[in-house]
């Protein structure tokens, strides 16, 4: 074995050995987490937050899933609906941003990218009277049309560099052929667009599962997402600390599924739309 072999070989065990131990890092509050939902509440103390648990407590998950359940199934609704609409109409916009010309496009695009740079604290007032106005407020159907209106610049913007890459030729020939927009679109555009949706689903149902401030500002209790109650569960003064991370644990599930099915495809997605040619 040459000397740079064994160089090679030594800087290659050292960086997977800093890759475990910040990966050890990143896991410890998963870990604290964990044993915490599955301790009794009479082990569970500061200096023993480590500790595994003397005998594994199921009752948490139990007691946390029929709190959260109905919450539970109202983001499932809120997530999936506005996840759905949202990537469908940013493939629409990016579809036509990137082959078809129309008027005021070059000032139209960057002005849709402003609105990923809206802070929603800087709307959230014009935003709950504009709904109460419409008859929204209050229900899941408003923060579908919330969560559609603020994700179209993200999935926008995806679909767009992606659709760039397609050669013009094959819209031009489809044309040729007789076919319209949404047959182009169909029958084209939308069977290349694979790698595209993996990656807006993947984003629109992590940040619409995860939303707080509209969730509690826009919703009612019997309408929240389960963000809403999961902080209430940490709240008061004597809180049995098993209870609300059995909760986060069921909140984080679907999230975790969703990467696990898809996140194989996800920067493969992402870097899809990256490069034209």
């Amino acid at each position: 074995m040459t000397a740079y072999q064994t160089q090679r070989i030594l800087w290659r065990t050292t960086v997977y050995i800093l890759l475990v131990l910040v990966s050890l890092v990143f896991l410890l509050p998963l870990y604290v987490v964990v044993v915490t939902a599955l301790k009794e509440p009479i082990e569970i103390r500061v200096e023993r937050a480590w500790d595994f648990p003397s005998k594994l407590y199921w009752q948490s998950f139990k007691d946390a899933w029929l709190e959260l359940r109905p919450q539970f199934r109202n983001s499932l609704v809120l997530t999936v609906n506005a996840t759905a609409i949202s990537a469908v109409m940013g493939s629409l916009n990016g579809y036509v941003l990137a082959k078809w010309r129309i008027p005021g496009e070059k000032v139209l695009f960057p002005l849709m990218l402003f609105g990923m740079f809206i802070p929603y604290q800087a709307i959230l007032i014009p935003l709950f009277t504009f709904l109460s106005d419409i008859g929204l407020s209050g229900g899941l159907p408003g923060l579908v049309l919330v969560h559609v209106v603020y994700g179209l610049p993200i999935t926008t913007l995806i679909f767009r560099n992606f659709y760039v890459q397609i050669p013009d030729e094959i819209i031009e020939a489809s044309a040729i052929d007789g076919a319209g927009f949404f047959n182009i679109y169909t029958r084209v555009v939308f069977p290349l667009s694979l790698p595209a949706f993996v990656v807006v689903i993947i984003w629109q149902f992590t940040q619409i599962w995860n939303e707080f401030l509209f969730a509690v500002m826009l919703t009612k209790d019997d309408t929240a997402p389960i963000t809403v109650p999961l902080a209430a569960l940490a709240g008061g003064e004597a809180v049995q600390w098993n209870f609300p991370m059995a909760g986060a644990i069921i909140a984080a599930l679907p999230t975790v599924l969703v990467y696990i099915i898809m996140g194989r495809y996800f920067i493969r997605g992402l870097l899809a739309g990256s490069i034209k040619g």
